[in-house]
């Protein structure tokens, strides 16, 4: 049995300044797969670094920054908030070199997994993240992806859920810790939470045959799934708001549901009219997922 925590909460960084609100490394969760940090950059302060035998993706939670690499520079953002505009990132392939100058305060979810392979480092717009509707009645959720399966990167994938006031997410319970393609692949995951509501919490129940534990999650909280059913719901009257972050050693994110609770899946009442959430780029269309 795992008995490492899955909870992690968030340090405070006062506003105008640089700092780390997270930086948890692989050892600190105990697996080999995902780095997750959470960086605030002050106006007018510099970020440097590299890559080195890791991907990057860093998003965009809020502000405006210039990213720098191949000696050329590129306008990532603005966004106002992660409940205000669709996301903005920067992929970051192995061995490449970077800046990243804060035109405003930003903070910036800096999201990491071993790669040895090359890829292309590139800048992603708004217009190139994914709209999707799952589920129905209070399980309705919005799916924003900003790295999916078929994006060209190696190892990590990535997407922003928003969850309505009162509403299940991640339901049907489902799982990723067998690798059995096509039916289900093995991921480790991170969930990063926000709520509009800085008083906002949910529960996220994370169950296998012989563990069982239930935790409240508040703004800023990271939950990290290294195994089993991991349903969320948001209380009532606070919206929420997550990132996840996944890695393993397939493009897929196949999942298994909890045959207790599948049934629902087979047939989901309309959708909630409070969502979406945050408006996708014109161009974009809703789709059903099966996820």
């Amino acid at each position: 049995m795992n008995t490492r925590s899955s909870l992690y909460a968030s340090a405070t960084v006062r506003v105008g300044r640089t700092g780390a609100a997270l930086d948890l490394s692989r050892r600190a969760f105990g697996w080999t797969s995902i780095h997750f940090a959470v960086r605030h950059l002050a106006a007018g302060d510099v970020w440097s670094g590299r890559t080195g035998g890791e991907e990057r993706c860093l998003v965009l939670l809020r502000g405006l920054f210039d990213a720098r690499w191949s000696d050329q520079w590129h306008h990532v953002g603005p966004r106002a908030d992660v409940f205000s505009d669709y996301p903005c990132a920067v992929y970051l392939g192995p061995r490449t070199t970077f800046r990243i100058v804060a035109e405003r305060d930003c903070e910036i979810a800096d999201c990491r997994a071993p790669s040895s392979h090359a890829r292309e480092s590139r800048v992603i717009t708004p217009a190139d993240c994914g709209y999707e509707i799952r589920g129905g009645g209070n399980a309705t959720r919005q799916i924003v992806d900003i790295v999916p399966p078929e994006f060209p990167a190696d190892r990590l994938l990535l997407c922003e859920v928003y969850t309505p006031g009162g509403n299940w997410s991640s339901y049907p319970p489902h799982k990723h810790d067998t690798d059995d393609p096509p039916r289900e692949v093995d991921l480790d995951e991170v969930y990063y939470y926000r709520f509009r509501d800085a008083a906002g919490y949910g529960f996220q129940r994370l169950y296998t045959r012989r563990r069982d534990e239930t935790l409240r999650v508040t703004h800023g909280d990271v939950v990290a799934v290294r195994e089993g059913y991991h349903p969320f719901v948001t209380a009532y009257g606070y919206d929420a708001y997550y990132l996840n972050v996944l890695a393993g050693h397939r493009r897929s994110m196949a999942a298994s549901d909890d045959p207790a609770h599948a049934q629902f899946r087979r047939n989901w009442p309309p959708p909630d009219p409070r969502l979406p959430m945050v408006v996708p780029p014109a161009s974009r269309t809703a789709r059903e997922g099966t996820r």
